[in-house]
């Protein structure tokens, strides 16, 4: 585990078990991490590793999403697609047992498409391309934050993983478009498990695929959230800290 490794310039001990800095780095951050022993990490995506701006309420982005969908053989006005998808995305959230629930956006939209296809569609595919060409029409800026590579850097040898509020759908491309998914070990998204953080499950379930559900203080939460990524760690036992406070340990705000 630790997914792959980014940089040559580091130095493991033998038997090494712990973070393993890269040796351009000491003090600043090696403290943050070493002298709790961190045996591994969990990142969070969106704001931490991702720098995103999408506007899924804006009618362009309909207007678009509509215009591809009449190639497809579905005929939905702009306007009727955002209500659409807007009601029925509130109408699963509500129908849900979940305290905090999680849709499948590619759901949603298979849906949408059976109720306005013009001729026969594979409303399952759909459902998924739809998805993500609506991703497509509402971003409006998608880049890694080179901090976050950087900090990736500090953390050689250990498990890593990714915790997510987001679409497998679509979360997922992003992350490999970035370079960035490959990295670690593997990604929960919330729209995999039906339901998102503060959920101690989802953290629980990383927890248990590291192999470290009896040492929660070995682990590190990384996030920008303290609602969604902090909290619910700290109350695991975990060690957390901010993105911006992790940049600033690691000198990679300067």
């Amino acid at each position: 585990m630790g997914g792959k490794i980014i940089s040559n310039d580091y130095k493991l001990e033998k038997g090494e078990t712990k973070v393993t800095f890269l040796s351009h780095s000491p003090e600043k951050g090696e403290k943050a991490f070493e002298s709790c022993h961190i045996k591994g990490v969990i990142f969070d995506c969106y704001e931490t590793l991702i720098d995103i701006r999408t506007e899924e309420h804006s009618l362009e982005t309909y207007q678009v999403l509509s215009a591809w969908l009449a190639y497809e053989g579905v005929k939905i006005k702009p306007e009727k697609l955002w209500e659409t998808y807007m009601f029925k995305v509130r109408q699963k959230m509500e129908n849900s047992k979940e305290i905090y629930p999680e849709i499948k956006v590619e759901e949603i939209f298979a849906e949408i498409c059976r109720e306005n296809s013009v001729w026969k569609i594979d409303e399952e595919s759909l459902g998924v391309e739809t998805s993500r060409v609506f991703r497509a029409a509402s971003i409006r800026k998608l880049q890694a934050f080179p901090q976050s590579i950087k900090l990736i850097e500090h953390c050689i040898n250990i498990p890593k993983c990714i915790i997510s509020n987001g679409q497998r759908v679509f979360s997922e491309l992003e992350l490999r478009f970035l370079g960035l998914h490959d990295y670690f070990d593997f990604v929960i998204f919330s729209s995999d498990v039906g339901y998102k953080k503060p959920d101690l499950r989802i953290f629980m379930t990383a927890l248990k695929k590291m192999d470290l559900e009896l040492e929660p203080k070995c682990v590190m939460s990384i996030g920008d959230s303290n609602e969604n990524d902090l909290v619910p760690a700290k109350k695991l036992g975990m060690r957390t800290m901010h993105i911006e406070e992790a940049w600033k340990q690691f000198g990679l705000n300067e």
